[in-house]
């Protein structure tokens, strides 16, 4: 690491903390040239597959785009953006995991759904409703009935 204020690439670790969430390492550092001491945080970087789109086009995998879609779903919902940010996390982690180096934009849409039916059952619904582009309302109906309330009134 070289230091920002004289350029040296002899520093020293001073200090070392994990953030909060787990997904960084805060480090602090003291060159050993000048001694003006800085800070540096490490991220993790996910190696993510290549989307494959219906039409078969092909583009990076976007967190943000990931975010927007289901923080639309989500929206006016009871879900704070630290559980929204935490549910794209683990998508992207389960993508990473996967080992591919491409996956179909269709199953991101089901990770997607997986996790919103887990968070809330009326964002899933509203994703389900346009990711699945009902034809009809008898398969608007099922899906209803697949996060409705089981028999004896308690909801899945």
């Amino acid at each position: 690491m070289r230091c920002p204020a004289c350029g040296s690439p002899d520093t020293q670790v001073t200090d070392t903390r994990l953030s909060e969430d787990g997904y960084e390492i805060r480090r602090r550092r003291r060159c050993l040239a000048c001694d003006r001491r800085f800070k540096t945080i490490e991220r993790i970087e996910l190696s993510l597959p290549t989307v494959v789109k219906k039409d078969g086009a092909r583009s990076e995998f976007d967190p943000s785009k990931l975010k927007a879609s289901m923080g639309l779903a989500l929206r006016k919902r009871p879900v704070s953006m630290d559980v929204l940010d935490q549910a794209v996390r683990v998508i992207e982690e389960r993508l990473a995991a996967s080992g591919e180096r491409e996956v179909s934009s269709q199953l991101i849409g089901e990770l997607v759904m997986k996790e919103l039916r887990r968070l809330d059952k009326v964002a899933y619904v509203r994703f389900a409703s346009v990711y699945r582009s009902f034809e009809d309302i008898a398969e608007f109906e099922a899906l209803l009935k697949e996060v409705g309330p089981r028999k004896g009134g308690r909801p899945r």
